[in-house]
């Protein structure tokens, strides 16, 4: 069964920089369950039967314009019955001084009443935006996240392999951390993961003969990011003689991560190896490949040969991490 999150109406409250007209309860413990909003339209002529009381109301001009028309006592009755249905708040638009009706029946019903001085488009877009990622299936990995070149890295492996000293050198090139040891990840569409820390671990790394560090403090603010897409996943494993390795890159092996695919590579690691410098490569690659280029097939064509193609261009390849 797919797990359900929330977000608390006090955090959407911050984030969107409202002001509070009418609140009956803690903001903190009214939860918001819903991607979606309410623009009433039919909802406003009594028609409920589809409404969805999981979603906030917006409130712009066209809704006020529409109880402009009917007399105080009407106005009331046609607000009082929509918040009946106990939304978890609305919110009002384009600084519109809210109805004495519709504050007196929000009292009534317990309805917390927001405004805002945005247009209605931009505080629509902006509370979608923002509960899309705070509400999206998520889970946690073990794992390294940097941005490389703009590239969302996930850097997976054994425990020792490498990874939290590999970041550290990436660091010291010019990119920047986002999580260590444990990966937030959330999928936010069907095409795009967001990664990030935990908040009561980020921006530490742990070193082993070390210990924790902050990076932020000793390397500066530019060396952290709170969140970043998820472009490709590197599996970093120590190097096995035995094990043949991809040395052409002809073929994309993918991952799968919330039902999203992902690109994969696998990275032997043994002494003497540069992992920083391959890694800047394989993120520099993966852009390339994304924009259509594979230098495989261009070395193929300049030899003369024709370029292999596989039964299966993408080869989905189930890693645990």
């Amino acid at each position: 069964m797919e797990q359900k999150f929330s977000v608390s109406l006090s955090k959407i409250i911050k984030e969107l920089s409202l002001t509070v007209a009418y609140m009956p309860n803690d903001p903190d413990e009214i939860k918001i369950k819903s991607k979606d909003i309410t623009r009433p339209g039919l909802e406003l002529t009594g028609f409920l039967d589809f409404f969805d009381t999981s979603r906030i109301i917006i409130f712009g001009n066209t809704e006020n314009s529409y109880l402009s028309r009917f007399s105080s006592e009407q106005r009331f009755h046609v607000i009082e019955r929509l918040f009946s249905m106990q939304p978890p708040a609305i919110i009002v638009t384009r600084d519109i001084v809210p109805y004495p009706e519709l504050m007196s029946a929000a009292e009534k019903c317990k309805i917390a009443v927001l405004r805002s001085t945005e247009p209605t488009s931009s505080v629509t877009a902006a509370l979608v935006n923002y509960t899309n990622i705070e509400l999206a299936p998520r889970v946690t990995r073990h794992g390294v996240l940097v941005e490389v070149y703009g590239e969302g890295l996930l850097l997976v492996g054994d425990s020792g392999v490498g990874k939290s000293e590999t970041a550290i050198e990436l660091i010291k090139r010019g990119h920047r951390l986002i999580a260590d040891d444990a990966v937030e990840i959330r999928k936010v569409s069907n095409s795009q993961l967001i990664g990030s820390a935990p908040e009561n671990i980020r921006h530490f790394i742990e070193l082993r003969g070390i210990g924790i560090i902050n990076a932020r403090r000793i390397f500066g603010m530019g060396s952290v990011k709170l969140s970043e897409k998820i472009d490709m996943v590197i599996n970093l494993e120590q190097w096995d003689n035995t094990k043949v390795y991809d040395r052409m890159g002809m073929s994309s092996e993918m991952t799968e991560i919330l039902g999203n695919q992902v690109p994969i590579c696998t990275i032997p690691v043994k002494p003497g190896r540069n992992l920083a410098v391959i890694i800047e490569v394989a993120a520099m690659n993966n852009r390339q490949r994304k924009m259509g280029y594979n230098a495989a097939r261009e070395l193929f064509a300049a030899l003369g040969l024709e370029y292999p193609e596989m039964e299966e261009e993408n080869e989905v390849k189930t890693i645990d991490f």
